[in-house]
């Protein structure tokens, strides 16, 4: 008598097997990692605590209405607002430069004097048609750091 199992009965094997991998007790991936004492990024939380990524600067580094440019990790973080922190690619989308300095609201491109938004990266003043995309950081007490 042949007592290999069959088409069906691995099959259900299999399935089985899935399920119980698929129920194991996992955080919820949707965040990043972030937990919910963060703010920045997406405001999304976690239960599993992570540390921060590196430090950029203090809060008080970063102006009320400006921000600051840190051209080797390719990042600009502003503070629209007080203890509103945000951080963008700092690399220009219209022809690649690193954007130069944040003043009056704007982030500022010396290359072709392309000028964006302190609160959303949209442009504000081309040539640039593209907005600078969002980048997440964390803030930590009175530190900012790189997610």
């Amino acid at each position: 008598m042949n007592h290999s199992p069959t088409r069906r009965t691995a099959l259900l094997s299999t399935g089985a097997a899935a399920l119980a991998v698929g129920c194991g007790g996992g955080g919820d991936s949707r965040d990043g990692g972030h937990d919910g004492g963060e703010r920045g990024g997406d405001g999304a939380s976690s239960e599993v605590a992570t540390a921060p990524g590196p430090k950029l600067a203090s809060t008080h580094d970063i102006p009320v209405g400006g921000g600051r440019v840190f051209a080797d990790e390719k990042v600009v973080v502003t503070q629209p607002e007080q203890g509103d922190f945000k951080a963008f690619s700092a690399v220009c989308p219209h022809q690649g430069c690193i954007v130069s300095d944040v003043r009056d609201g704007v982030i500022d491109c010396a290359c072709h004097n392309s000028r964006f938004s302190v609160t959303d990266g949209s442009v504000e003043q081309g040539p640039a048609t593209e907005p600078l995309p969002a980048k997440r950081i964390t803030v930590r007490g009175n530190s900012v750091h790189l997610a």
